[in-house]
């Protein structure tokens, strides 16, 4: 990107309402949906495919999901839909405080939290006794939420700030502010995505078999602590120049190119680990492997 485009892309971010429930733009869900999709076997594809073939089932024309790249942002462009989509509102996050013990049961109660909506999503699009719609639902959501954990600021906050949403920022060559949320889902992942090699196929060609197998493991509250940490340990430090604890907000929170650059791998990681377990969940669920039932709620 050149400067001009970075300059036109703060000013979109600074005209954005702020939400403890925005998720990624799009190209971060879009690149997270479409390195689980070329991962995938190919009969979890095709079963991919035939639920997203009968999208018109769901009766959102304003909000497509033909594609499995269309199904990743389905569940935030839904939330123009006022009440009929307004149950889903906290299942794009989980908010555990940086500068407390992690430990999700509290935000977690009745189901309401990423973490849960994950497992139960991977649950119900394995069970082939539902109905079309009901799977088909399931994927989205499945698609959407997995990319959610994996934006760190979905999994933490500090001093209630929403995930960041509160915290007014300063990014790059940008003379306003925006919030850093919107650094993490936005401006930030659509540079490093974009870093070349780009795209899903640029994530993916760094990576060894035994390295997207290694990234595969553990459980999704495994990685819900892993996006805490990195909040803690990497996203608000780098914003506000000192320890994430106790909360510090000097005046000229923010990041300059070469924090940028820092974050890059960083951020590029994150989508990666991502697009790889989606792809693991969404294997398992066609294979019929149904996971347990959630801890928390």
């Amino acid at each position: 990107m050149n400067r001009l485009q970075f300059l036109l892309a703060a000013i979109v971010a600074l005209l954005l309402p702020l939400s403890p429930a925005a998720a990624w733009w799009e190209y971060g869900h879009e690149t997270v949906a479409r390195i689980a999709y070329l991962e995938v076997n190919p009969e979890t594809r095709a079963g991919i495919d035939g639920l997203l073939r009968q999208s018109k089932l769901l009766d959102t024309p304003t909000c497509p999901a033909k594609t499995i790249a269309e199904a990743s942002v389905w569940p935030d462009c839904v939330k123009n839909l006022g009440d009929r989509f307004s149950y889903a509102y906290n299942w794009h996050f989980v908010d555990i405080d940086v500068c407390k013990p992690f430990d999700p049961k509290g935000p977690c109660a009745g189901g309401n939290c990423v973490i849960s909506q994950i497992e139960r999503n991977q649950r119900l699009l394995a069970d082939k006794h539902l109905n079309p719609r009901e799977r088909l639902m399931a994927l989205i959501f499945l698609v959407h939420f997995v990319g959610d954990l994996h934006q760190p600021l979905h999994a933490a906050e500090r001093d209630g700030d929403q995930g960041g949403n509160k915290l007014r920022t300063h990014y790059g060559v940008m003379a306003g502010r925006t919030n850093l949320h919107s650094i993490w889902d936005g401006l930030l992942a659509d540079r490093a995505i974009s870093t070349p090699p780009g795209d899903a196929k640029g994530l993916l060609a760094g990576t060894t078999p035994e390295s997207r197998a290694a990234m595969q493991t553990g459980t999704v509250t495994d990685w819900a602590k892993e996006s805490w940490e990195l909040a803690r340990d990497t996203v608000y430090p780098t914003a506000t120049h000192g320890p994430a604890c106790p909360p510090t907000r000097p005046a000229d929170a923010g990041l300059d190119e070469a924090t940028i650059q820092q974050l890059i791998p960083v951020l590029r990681q994150q989508v990666l680990r991502g697009g790889l377990r989606l792809a693991k969940m969404l294997d398992d669920a066609f294979a019929g492997h149904v996971p347990p039932r959630p801890k928390y709620g």
